[in-house]
């Protein structure tokens, strides 16, 4: 399949340049910038980008370019750090600006052919850097400015572009115009849809597994549900799914992941109540990130041990998505949190991974259950954690907590369906703070739990904004929650955005 790379710098929005190649329908891979050149023989490449990143061009610890890119005749596009690589090779000069550019900016174009085909003279970007290029050499040209800055450049006779904004972030209007059109200039035709990625994930799981059977981890969410649908499609009865009730699921969430999978998918599903195994190993423990890795190393076990029991299983599937491996860590980017799926195994664990999705965003996720004709409405629920409330309950975790968060997350979800919000608002849900307010009820002192609601809109979850729940609906939900749950006496809404927040607290 034709495609198009991205060579990642450690910019925080490489993978988002991803994403939006493949919401053009132009199938994508993410690279690090020192990745063996050997990828490069493959013929299926049609164009390269190269992603922004925090280093300075010029710094003796910068990442590099493998300059072979430049000598395979490939159409080139540089974003930020990645035009100031293409500037300093050609000869061109890149220093450090007495004033940081960054935010909305406005740049006017020069030369409408290629890059801005069919964009007006001026156009909003986004720009977030300090350096610059200073001067393009003999080999460039300009393409459009920015009060004086150079914005974006051209190579004079080859097809190697740079802009210095970033034109994969909303912020720029047109920016997915000007993907198109490096697209159009790649000359690769828009393939990349769930139904040929279900042919190619298939044949791949059939060739990877053989006759080797498969244990897989469910939850009853989005992410695995698909996972195990696909490699059913591919196995059938070699695929054994193993549901673990760890005692930190929804309001009686484990009775509706079983009905689920025996009567709807009818996929061979074992129950195993491991809650007691988990809230020992948890007991005490208040650091999310230990939490994290606890429960992946619980899982890990108690899928080692049940596996013994069935028979051979070579693999553990599992429903990891690509933002899971990317906020666990990349080459050149910092770890944001370990998933329990990704940062959360343990080395010495017997199983090999089999993990369909982890090259899938959650809305591609999303359209590959469509396509395999999963139900619409289990598709659109809103993402559930592998670690489940464990990440919700600020502090050690209690049985009380639980209830707590059970009981409140409950309450939430049927008062956002009742207003009919549930389906613009992408997640929402209640967190256990470890914070005890003062209050009144019953003309008696009360000393309980703060409870917190969060609620986001997204598309992949990369990026998110809170949620704007009218204050009518908020006022039912909190004289609800602290009425009908014992625990509580104050309730706080969470309206941080993703960055500087995650969605999650934990």
């Amino acid at each position: 399949m034709d495609k198009i790379i991205v060579i990642d710098f450690g910019s925080q929005y490489s993978q988002l340049i991803v994403r939006k190649l493949r919401s053009l329908h132009v199938y994508c891979e993410l690279y690090p910038y020192d990745m063996d050149k050997n990828v490069f023989n493959d013929l299926d490449i049609k164009g390269i980008i190269l992603s922004g990143g925090p280093k300075s061009v010029y710094d003796l610890d910068s990442y590099q370019l493998d300059k072979v890119i430049f000598d395979l005749g490939l159409p080139i596009l540089g974003i930020c750090y990645g035009m100031q690589l293409i500037a300093e090779h050609f000869g061109g000069k890149v220093v450090r600006s007495d004033t940081r550019e960054y935010g909305k900016k406005f740049i006017d174009i020069l030369d409408h052919n290629s890059l801005f085909l069919g964009l007006r003279d001026t156009e909003q970007v986004w720009m977030s850097h300090g350096d610059y290029v200073s001067d393009i050499g003999p080999n460039l040209e300009i393409l459009a400015t920015s009060d004086g800055i150079i914005s974006s450049i051209k190579h004079k006779t080859l097809k190697i572009y740079g802009t210095q904004f970033h034109l994969e972030v909303n912020h720029t209007t047109n920016g997915m115009h000007m993907l198109e059109n490096f697209i159009k200039l790649c000359q690769i035709e828009a393939t990349w849809y769930m139904s040929n990625y279900i042919e190619m994930a298939v044949k791949d799981i059939k060739e990877t597994v053989g006759n080797d059977k498969v244990l897989m981890a469910i939850s009853g969410g989005v992410d695995s549900s698909v996972a195990a649908n696909l490699i059913h499609l591919a196995i059938k009865d070699n695929l054994t799914c193993l549901f673990i009730d760890h005692g930190l699921l929804r309001l009686n969430e484990a009775e509706k992941v079983m009905s689920l999978f025996k009567d709807t998918y009818h996929i061979h599903v074992v129950k195993v109540d491991a809650r007691d195994y988990f809230l020992s190993r948890l007991k005490g423990i208040s650091d999310p990130e230990q939490k994290r890795k606890i429960i992946g190393d619980c899982f890990i076990k108690t899928f080692e041990q049940e596996a013994r029991k069935f028979g051979d299983y070579a693999y553990l599937g599992q429903g990891t998505l690509y933002t899971d491996v990317i906020e666990s860590g990349t080459k050149t980017a910092e770890v944001i949190k370990s998933h329990h799926n990704v940062g959360g195994l343990p080395k010495d664990m017997s199983f090999k991974l089999l993990e369909p999705l982890n090259k899938l965003f959650k809305d591609e996720v999303r359209d590959l259950g469509l396509a395999l004709n999963m139900d619409e409405r289990l598709i659109k629920r809103q993402p559930f954690p592998g670690p489940g409330l464990a990440i919700r309950i600020l502090g050690e975790i209690t049985n009380e907590k639980i209830r707590i968060v059970q009981e409140t997350d409950h309450i939430l979800d049927e008062e956002i369906k009742k207003a009919k919000l549930d389906q613009t608002i992408w997640q929402y849900f209640t967190v256990c703070t470890d914070s005890l307010s003062v209050g009144v009820m019953g003309d008696k002192r009360s000393y309980e739990y703060v409870l917190a609601i969060r609620a986001v809109t997204s598309k992949d979850g990369m990026t998110a904004d809170w949620a704007r729940i009218p204050y009518d609906v908020l006022e039912v939900i909190s004289r609800r929650m602290v009425n009908e749950v014992k625990g509580i006496n104050r309730i706080v809404l969470d309206i941080t955005s993703k960055p500087p927040a995650t969605i999650e607290w934990e």
